[in-house]
Order: C-alpha cells, then structure tokens, then sequence
C-alpha cells in the first residue's frame, strides 16, 4: 500500500536525499543493516511494540508507525517485553497523559532487565513541552521523543536512536508538507482510515488540539483517490476518511474542493462498499454534504455530530460557533433527507460557569435528538487553552452528579433508539470472531451498532445479509440468511432494509 521500493538497492553508504519520503526510505534501508546485525548477535530478531492513545487518527498514525518498523526489519510483538516500545500518545484529556507516566513506570522496569531496549513517545502529549521537560528531568531512560507532525521520519529518527547515545528529542512546532506514502501495517485487512486533513482551525476554548495537530492542512484529492484505489485493490471495502474537522476539508488547497465533493469522488472508487468519515463539526456542516450523504450509497448511514454543550451561553464560551437552536435545526434538516441517520455525539459535562439551567439543556437536546450513543466526559482543564484559565470552574461533586445524571439519560435513550432494527434483515461486514462465545462472529451494520451471530471465521471481511433477531440495548443477537432466502421471503428497500413478506403485502 506505498511505493514499492527495493530496500536492498538502496546506496546506504551514500549521503541520505533530501526529497521525502525517499529520505526516510533509505534510513529504513540503514535501520535493517542495524537489525541484521541484532541477529547475528542475539540469534532472534528485534521485536517492536507500538501503543495507542487516543483517537482515530492516532491510530492510522500507529498503523504508519508499525508499517515503518516492520519494514525495517523489527517483529511486531505487541508487548511491552519487546526491544522496542513506542507510545503514541493523546493529550486531549489529562487522564490521557496520567496513564503514559504511570506506564512508563513499568517500562523503567523492562529495561532494568533489558538494557539494550529502546523506548520512545511520541504524538499529541509530546507537543506540550511541558511534557517534554518533565520527562527529560523524571523518565530520563526514555530514547526517544517526537511529535504529530513528523511521524513520518520515524525510521530516521530510530536510526539516530540506536546509534547514538542519550535521548533524541525531535519535536516541531508546525509543518507546511504532507508526507505520505510510507508503509504501513493495517489491523484490518478489509477496512481502513483515510487521512485527509491534518490540523484544526477551530480553537474550541477548551480543546488542546489545534496547539499540539497545528492548522489545517489538506491533502490533495488525487491523493486520497490514488491511496483508495490502492486500497481497494488490496481488498479493502470500508474506508474512513479522518480529519479533525472533515467539513472544512480543501479550504486550503490551491483550487478549492469541498468535503461533499471529495466524499462523491470517493463514492465511485469500484470496490470500495462503505464509507465513513469523521468528525464533523456542526457549524461547517453543509445542505451540500447533506445531499451528498443522501444520494452517495455507499456512505454509511451514521453521522457523529458533537455537541458539546446544548446551552447556547455555555457554546459561546466554548466557542463553537452555533447555537442550541441551530444545531436542533441542523438534526432536523439531516433527519429530514436521511431519516434512517444514525446519530452519535460527544457532550463534555462541568465546563466552566456550567449552571444546572445549562445542564438542563444539555439533557433536553439529549432528549430531542435521541443519540444512538453519546460519548460522555468530565470537563478537564487543558493547558495553553483559554477555559483552563477561566475562574468560574465547577465544584466536582456537582460534576459527577450531573455526568451520572447525563450518563443514565444517554443509556436509556439509547437502548430504546438501538431497538428499531430488531426483526429487520440488515448488511453486516464482519469484523471478527467473536471473543466471549465460540462459534459466533461480529460485525457492524451501516449506522455502527455491533452484531453478534453464528458463523466462522471464513466470514471475516465479507458483507453478509443478517436477520437481527434479539435487540441487547447496544448490540444485537442475529442469524445469517442467505440471499436466496432475503428475496424469497422479504421486499428489501433502497436503504437495504426490510420492509415484510411478499405473501403479506
């Protein structure tokens, strides 16, 4: 899935080129004489092992990171035992980097008994440098640091890291180029994410994002299109084009393209059966994306929407740029041209000056809109953002009854909104066996929600039709049906749904 490029003729004793990603691709060639000669030495080859904090692009960027290493020559393990550990690290909520300093505790003691391993971080949390000093003064056995934005040199930077001494630290401020096709070693084989934007213009007043990803940046649609194909004829079905703010895609590019634009191009790519993006912002989200998602029928129906907060005081505050109001009408205008939407959303619960009125909105959108699912969070206080200095902050105890408040709402809507399939024969793409019963596998439907049903494991990767026989709440029981028995038995609709039996119609 990248240019393919005989490693072995690659002049390593020549100066390294200058033109990316031919530059790192020769460091990978200078990495895997490294690792031969581990071989000689140890009799075993290097393993690898690379962590993932935080959201999707974090986990394209670790598919990338993977795909660099192995190439070099190094066996991912996927354990911490390994002899070379990276972290890819989130920093949009303080928990996020809590849990990489009380990792890097055990990893201290890795490396006690295996001295010649290398540890290294890098993504969001290492662009605050505050981090970075904190972890040059505490964790001075970590290797080596870097950021977001040149993830791509990671087979530069682990040559510099295994053969120099003390800790390399490599981290930029911004980057104007968007260097891609370098390895990279998928989870799925079916299924993958697309970036096509790095970056974010918003400056929501809470969120860290904008200071550690940098301004948008997009790539070029040839592009993307190129890499689908590409994926497509690997055998990929599903894409997900990621980006921070998906709508705004293009804005920055030399001849302008919008979202919607990209998401209908993407829609003709033979091969490819579904289409996901995420996320999007509610105040960029176009009538034209509207209608694209509509007519396009290989997107997905399920949109993640944000909320945030559904007080209009507590919006501006944050810096949203709509209103309560606006987004209620945005749902309504979605709902309209797609009425089988599946919508889900983010609400942060405490933000500063948040009073029970303005939380009581927050629940009455909950209730107007009806999530299929909500991901809940307690306001944490981010710094270089202007919340984080704001004085008005909320007591925690009022903060952790009002989230339990949202949180019992949000389930309870959910699990009722999640029944309307119950009885109905949906497309499923399987995902994989199923971990707590044998002989089951699982897989989503269009709108995202998890089907569990009897199969096996040649199932795996391929679109099946299945009768969703037992609503769970959040998921459903199922059983396959074949095609033969879908056309006997009942008339299918353009969304794939099924709408009775032929004999009571």
């Amino acid at each position: 899935m990248y240019n393919e490029i005989n490693l072995e003729k690659i002049e390593i004793n020549s100066d390294p080129p200058a033109k990316e990603p031919d530059r790192q691709y020769y460091f990978i060639a200078k990495c895997r004489e490294w690792v031969r000669e581990f071989e000689r030495e140890n009799g075993r080859c290097p393993t690898a092992c690379v962590q993932t904090f935080g959201c999707q692009m974090n986990a394209r960027d670790s598919e990338k990171l993977r795909g660099i290493l192995g190439q070099a020559g190094l066996e991912n393990c996927g354990k911490e035992e390994a002899d070379f550990v990276l972290y890819n690290t989130c920093t949009v909520r303080d928990h996020a980097n809590q849990k990489v300093y009380g990792r890097l505790g055990y990893l201290q003691t890795l490396k006690k008994k295996n001295p010649r391993m290398k540890i290294a971080l890098c993504g969001c949390m290492m662009q605050e440098p505050t981090v970075v000093e904190r972890i040059q003064k505490s964790y001075p056995f970590v290797d080596l640091i870097f950021g977001t934005h040149n993830i791509y040199k990671l087979a530069e930077l682990l040559y510099c890291c295994l053969t120099e001494r003390g800790m390399v630290v490599d981290v930029w401020d911004s980057a104007d180029a968007v260097v891609e096709d370098l390895p990279a070693e998928r989870k799925y084989s079916f299924k993958s994410g697309v970036n096509i934007m790095y970056g974010c213009n918003n400056f929501c007043s809470y969120c860290i994002v904008p200071y550690v990803r940098g301004r948008e940046r997009s790539r070029e649609p040839g592009e993307i299109l190129a890499e689908i194909r590409r994926l497509a004829a690997d055998g990929v079905k599903e894409v997900m084009l990621l980006g921070q703010n998906v709508n705004s895609y293009g804005k920055n590019l030399s001849e302008p393209v919008s979202f919607a634009e990209l998401l209908r191009q993407v829609d003709c790519i033979d091969g490819i059966e579904r289409i996901r993006f995420m996320t999007s912002h509610p105040k960029d989200l176009s009538s034209e994306l509207i209608l694209a998602m509509k007519e396009c029928k290989k997107v997905c129906r399920h949109l993640h929407l944000p909320l945030q907060s559904g007080s209009s005081r507590i919006l501006e505050r944050m810096n949203r740029r709509y209103t309560k109001e606006q987004y209620l009408e945005l749902v309504n205008r979605i709902r309209q041209a797609i009425p089988d939407i599946s919508l889900t959303t983010d609400i942060i619960v405490g933000f500063p000056g948040e009073t029970e009125a303005d939380f009581e909105e927050t629940l009455d959108v909950v209730r107007r809109v009806r999530y299929d699912s909500a991901f809940t969070f307690i306001y944490s206080k981010r710094t270089k953002t202007p919340a984080a200095s704001m004085g008005d902050q909320v007591d925690p105890v009022v903060v952790k009854e009002r989230f339990e408040r949202l949180l019992r709402e949000v389930q309870q809507i959910s699990s009722q909104v999640c029944m309307r399939d119950a009885h109905t024969i949906q497309e499923v793409l399987v995902e994989c066996e199923n971990d707590h019963q044998e002989g089951y596998v699982s897989g989503r439907l269009s709108n995202n929600l998890l089907v569990h049903f009897p199969g096996d494991p040649s199932l795996v990767g391929k679109l099946v039709s299945v009768e969703l026989t037992e609503p769970k709440g959040f998921y459903y029981i199922g059983r396959m049906v074949d095609r033969t028995e879908v056309e006997n038995e009942w008339i299918i609709t353009d969304d794939g749904a099924v709408c009775g039996d032929k004999e009571a119609i």
